[in-house]
């Protein structure tokens, strides 16, 4: 008789890799995805009344750390913690992590990750209540410290970006890139994502689909009707469109 499927919840604020990884899961056949949410506070409800085999669990969230989600859950679930930022990795494995997986999450890593909680569902764990509260104080403290490389990932390889020689992340066609002075990169966040997680002293919000690294500016131009562009120090001389309501800011930022 085969084994019944592995009952999940899924934790994501961002709702396009929510349903991306249920997608996944559910084409493995292998899963029943008993709930997911963008919201970890709903996350905590659900939890508090059912139970589940594991938890796929975003780390760097607005509002609540999935570090603090963890550490006001009564009982420790199984967990495979899901990042974009690699920096994350072994603080995850220092609680009751089974795995985790970098965005954005591909078939062969998911199918590890669902062989380890077989194996290890219905095993005693131990209590890791302390490791994981000082996991979430240090990530509220800024202990952590913001990340200095982005994962990108092309099929089965994964590539870590330094954030220093990203000139600005860009959305267009759905995706969200990380564009360097000579390649640009996919990246499994948006826009707004990037913009809660990276350095605020280093990037700023200059559009709704661009998040530019003031290291990079080389010069700021008036534009037709009112407009400002950024041009930066590529090769390319490429060149940014400021919205209006973000010029302001973007003056300020540069001292002008």
């Amino acid at each position: 008789m085969s084994a019944p499927p592995l009952r999940v919840f899924l934790v994501d604020d961002e709702p396009l890799a929510v349903k991306r990884l249920a997608r996944l899961l559910k084409a493995t056949g292998r899963v029943e995805v008993a709930g997911s949410t963008t919201d970890p506070e709903t996350a905590l409800e659900f939890l508090a009344k059912g139970t589940v085999d594991a938890l796929f669990l975003d780390i760097q969230m607005p509002g609540m750390s999935g570090f603090e989600l963890l550490s006001r859950l009564e009982s420790q679930p199984l967990v495979i913690f899901t990042t974009a930022f690699d920096q994350y990795a072994l603080r995850a494995f220092e609680v009751n992590s089974i795995d985790y997986l970098l965005k954005p999450v591909e078939t062969e890593q998911l199918e590890r990750a669902l062989n380890k909680i077989e194996r290890l569902r219905g095993a005693a764990r131990p209590d890791l209540h302390d490791v994981v509260e000082r996991l979430a104080a240090a990530l509220r403290t800024s202990a952590v410290g913001y990340p200095d490389k982005i994962a990108s990932r092309t099929g089965d390889r994964v590539q870590f970006v330094e954030l220093a020689r990203v000139t600005h992340f860009q959305a267009r066609d759905k995706l969200t890139y990380a564009v360097t002075a000579t390649k640009s990169y996919v990246v499994d966040a948006s826009i707004a994502d990037l913009e809660q997680r990276v350095d605020p002293k280093k990037f700023i919000r200059i559009h709704r689909s661009t998040l530019l690294n003031l290291d990079h500016v080389d010069e700021v131009h008036s534009w037709f009707a009112g407009g400002v562009v950024v041009r930066l120090k590529d090769e390319q001389r490429t060149e940014l469109p400021v919205a209006r309501d973000r010029v302001r800011a973007l003056k300020q930022r540069l001292g002008f």
